[in-house]
């Protein structure tokens, strides 16, 4: 049997080299947009998390952001809490929220399809984190057409 001769890894020990950045760090030309689309549902895997993070991430690029949640999207929207709305249930439970919340408080917008929105997940506006703009489910298409005609960049969130 082979023997373990490497000592056990302890905490602060480093696996990667973190510091080394390998691509310019690119930042928005004055004017320039994003748009970041969320078809997933919430707590159903990583992305929708990881695309929040980026959505703030661009907006602090500078360009200037928008999130778009729409069909399943929308679940990332809803207020949350247990045993009572804002109520953190278990630590990383409100991440939605919190991510939605601060994305909009640096200045990002974010919308949400009213279909999906009470079609197929039962919820009205009032259920929405405040800020976010409710809208018809003919305007998502158009959102981000208007996106695309402005040369902006657009991210894609997709799950099954």
């Amino acid at each position: 049997m082979p023997a373990v001769t490497k000592p056990a890894h302890e905490k602060g020990d480093f696996f990667v080299d973190y510091e080394e950045k390998v691509f310019e760090d690119v930042q928005a030309q004055p004017g320039e947009k994003a748009l970041i689309t969320f078809h997933t549902v919430a707590f159903e895997g990583s992305i929708g998390l990881v695309n929040l993070l980026q959505a703030k991430r661009l907006k602090r690029k500078g360009f200037e952001t928008s999130v778009l949640l729409y069909g399943p999207g929308v679940t990332l929207g809803v207020q949350r809490g247990f045993p009572k709305l804002g109520d953190e249930a278990f630590p990383g439970h409100l991440n939605f929220n919190n991510q939605i919340t601060g994305f909009m408080a640096e200045g990002g917008k974010v919308y949400a399809c009213r279909f999906a929105l009470q079609a197929l997940y039962g919820h009205g506006e009032p259920s929405l984190i405040p800020g976010i703009k409710p809208i018809s489910p003919l305007d998502v298409l158009d959102l981000i057409l208007i996106h695309r005609r402005d040369g902006a960049f657009i991210l894609d969130t997709w799950t099954l």
